[in-house]
């Protein structure tokens, strides 16, 4: 029984050690992008934070692609009156959509 108990372990503490490497390369890449000047994973600054954002669309299939078009071309009226500016092309789309999977993980 105890080398069962052993291999759980280490599995928990792997899936913790993948969890802590996103989490520290995702603010990274929303530094880099500028994102975090308007949000925070846990409290609105200019913009929603994102875990609301996560639980709004949470279980909305198309949520990706809504995300991933309203970060790109900007936007207004969801959250407020504050819009949000365009990202593309000075974010690449290959990082806007790293960063919607992002957000949207964070309500699972």
């Amino acid at each position: 029984m105890k080398p069962f108990a052993v291999k759980i372990l280490s599995a928990a503490s792997l899936m913790m050690a993948a969890g802590s490497v996103m989490a520290t390369d995702m603010p990274e890449l929303a530094q880099k992008s500028s994102c975090t000047s308007c949000h925070a994973i846990d409290k609105k600054l200019v913009g929603p934070a994102w875990m609301d954002i996560a639980r709004k669309y949470k279980g909305d299939a198309g949520a990706e692609a809504k995300l991933i078009a309203k970060v790109a071309k900007g936007g207004g009226g969801a959250w407020g009156a504050m819009p949000m500016p365009p990202n593309s092309p000075r974010v690449s789309d290959a990082d806007i959509k790293t960063l919607v999977r992002f957000i949207l993980g964070l309500a699972k």
